[in-house]
């Protein structure tokens, strides 16, 4: 077996020759045949860390499988593993022990909060007149809505005139769009 390491005969990197692969490598250089022992590197296992996955109403705890130094932010999107079941979730919070962050390395996460984005629950609200009237549309979490545009819901129809989305904006201009993972309510006027 051949390995590439820094020999300091050649003061290079270099091909070398696993002589023997014990606790220590015992390893001679292909260029000057300089032989030296190198430490084995530990290989890092996955670590599965905590994960609540949301879906409207209702949470279940199920797993993410990291490695120790990779890291997680808010906003990320992950696969959940939920038994047999898997689902593409975006990181809403960060537990590292007692505190919420935005940012950590998942050997120090004790829990991700998370929602699923694949399929979502769309909230409607359309004014008619004289009373608004709530509707919920499922569909897939990257369908598009854009400011403007007819849909039917539930039997009624409506155009768009707003979208409120998860963090923060409120999208009013004719045209603008966005994925529906992405809509807190879309508001729109009976036709």
């Amino acid at each position: 077996m051949f390995i590439t390491a820094y020999c300091p005969e050649c003061e290079e990197e270099c091909e070398h020759e696993v002589v023997a692969d014990a606790r220590d490598r015992l390893v001679r250089c292909t260029t000057c045949n300089h032989v030296q022992r190198l430490k084995k590197e530990k290989a890092s296992e996955p670590i599965t860390v905590k994960t609540i996955v949301s879906r409207e109403d209702s949470s279940v705890v199920c797993g993410i499988d990291l490695m120790p130094d990779d890291e997680c932010s808010i906003d990320d999107r992950l696969v959940a593993e939920c038994g047999d079941d898997a689902f593409g979730v975006e990181i809403t919070g960060i537990e590292t022990g007692e505190r919420r962050v935005q940012r950590a390395r998942a050997k120090a996460i004790t829990s991700l909060w998370t929602r699923v984005i694949e399929q979502v629950v769309v909230k409607i609200s359309v004014h008619d007149g004289r009373k608004t009237i709530p509707l919920y549309k499922e569909c897939e979490g990257e369908d598009p809505f854009v400011v403007g545009d007819i849909y039917t819901v539930q039997g009624k129809r409506f155009k768009i005139t707003q979208l409120k989305l998860r963090d923060g904006p409120l999208m009013r201009k004719e045209g603008w769009k966005t994925v529906a993972h992405r809509i807190k309510r879309v508001y729109g006027y009976r036709i």
